[in-house]
Formats: structure tokens, sequence, C-alpha cells
């Protein structure tokens, strides 16, 4: 019996949403936070190749970033 591969992460977002609607399956989409968007193209532009979704969201988890928690500690300040 040949099983079924689900993918549950991908870089086309509006066309997983929705097949996620014609298939009753949005519990299981995983949309990315914008913050995962804006990094992808910034190291994008400073590596100049592409990037997915899922290899900076992972990335970004791995450095310290929590989805929608903001970084409110004062940055530190420099000495002149």
């Amino acid at each position: 019996m040949k099983r079924k591969s689900v993918k549950l992460y991908t870089d086309n977002v509006i066309e997983a949403f929705y097949e996620a609607i014609r298939n009753n399956s949005l519990d299981r989409l995983h949309i990315p936070h914008s913050d995962v968007f804006y990094v992808r193209k910034a190291v994008e532009a400073h590596y100049g190749r592409p990037f997915t979704l899922e290899h900076v969201e992972r990335a970004m988890k791995l450095e310290g970033w929590i989805e929608g928690e903001r970084d409110i500690r004062p940055h530190s300040k420099k000495s002149n």
C-alpha cells in the first residue's frame, strides 16, 4: 500500500490556502508570519540566491525568533 505524502509547508501560500479551503483542511495549513517573508527577501538580496520560506523560518527560530512576539528590550547604546 502506497502512503500519501502530505506537504504542510509550501512557498505557494495562496494556492495552498485555496486548496485547504476546498479540502476543508485549514487546520493543517501553515502560513508563515509576515516577518519570515521580509527576512527571506533580505537574505535573498544579501546572498543573491533563493531560499524557501521553510528554510528561513527554521533559521529564524534557531536564532531565537518566536512567532508573534516582539522584542521590547531596549537596544544597547554604543559608547563614543
